[in-house]
């Protein structure tokens, strides 16, 4: 007897009651139109979907490390701005899902080379990595691009975005909103701070995607540097530099035909 091939996708939701709801119902579709639903994380599976708010789809994905597999969200939190689907819409999504009636948008995130005095470890963001003080504390970088020194900071930290994570904590502290179609990455100021001996942007600063951001602390109190990737705070002990640059690693986000960028910012945000 032949091998049957399972059509297997991976359900990943939140604890919210809405949220479980909506995962049993889209199970149920799913096992009725021939898919295996995996009950542990597949990595041979062939889509995931991510039922929740943005928070939820950003921690699907640094808990599986960035799979190669497509993604989509299901919206039931508040903004849903990786989520192009609403609970309501599960049976048109899974219409268009079978009749191939999409497209693979694939986002590069931003990666971090954080360099200790032992050892250097990765880290990666989809919308962004920011590098602040720990307990509010003001701290002072030496920032360089391709190896020119470009700023000394000084302030509560600086944030390093990609296009896609424009719209997010960048967005909120005054950086511009990059289309995801360039290639970029965004250096932003937090509360920087101009006096005699540091010289801060106030602004946003806008680089090509082949730019290697190196950072390097200057301390003034011991391990007094925290970073945070698309929200999750990290600490290592004595960091002395942190390079950045926008990853080979592909996210393979799942687009609906008639998808828009500019559509979905002025329904989101204006």
């Amino acid at each position: 007897m032949a091998n049957i091939i399972k059509k297997i996708i991976n359900i990943v939701h939140n604890e919210a009651k809405i949220s479980a709801e909506t995962a049993d119902y889209l199970r149920n579709k799913l096992v009725t139109l021939g898919y295996y639903v995996a009950e542990d994380f597949d990595y041979d599976a062939e889509l995931i979907i991510s039922i929740g708010g943005d928070g939820s789809f950003l921690r699907c994905l640094h808990q599986y490390n960035f799979p190669d597999i497509p993604i989509v969200g299901i919206n039931t939190g508040h903004l849903g701005f990786f989520s192009e689907i609403n609970p309501g819409e599960i049976d048109a999504f899974l219409d268009k899902y079978t009749d191939n009636k999409y497209t693979i948008e694939d986002l590069n995130p931003v990666e971090a080379s954080i360099c200790t005095r032992t050892d250097c470890i990765q880290a990666y963001g989809l919308n962004e990595i920011v590098i602040k003080g720990d307990k509010s504390r003001t701290i002072h970088l030496d920032i360089s691009v391709n190896n020119q020194l470009i700023q000394r900071f000084s302030g509560d930290g600086i944030l390093a975005s990609t296009s896609t994570g424009s719209t997010a904590y960048n967005y909120s502290v005054g950086g511009s909103i990059i289309d995801p179609n360039l290639k970029t990455l965004q250096v932003t100021p937090l509360a920087p701070i101009n006096t005699n001996a540091y010289r801060s942007f106030t602004s946003s600063v806008i680089l090509p995607h082949t730019a290697n951001i190196k950072v390097n602390p200057e301390y003034h109190f011991e391990d007094s540097i925290v970073i945070v990737s698309d929200g999750m705070e990290h600490r290592y002990a004595g960091i002395s530099e942190v390079s950045l640059y926008l990853s080979d690693i592909k996210v393979r986000m799942l687009r609906l035909k008639g998808y828009e960028f500019w559509s979905k910012v002025i329904e989101k945000f204006l």
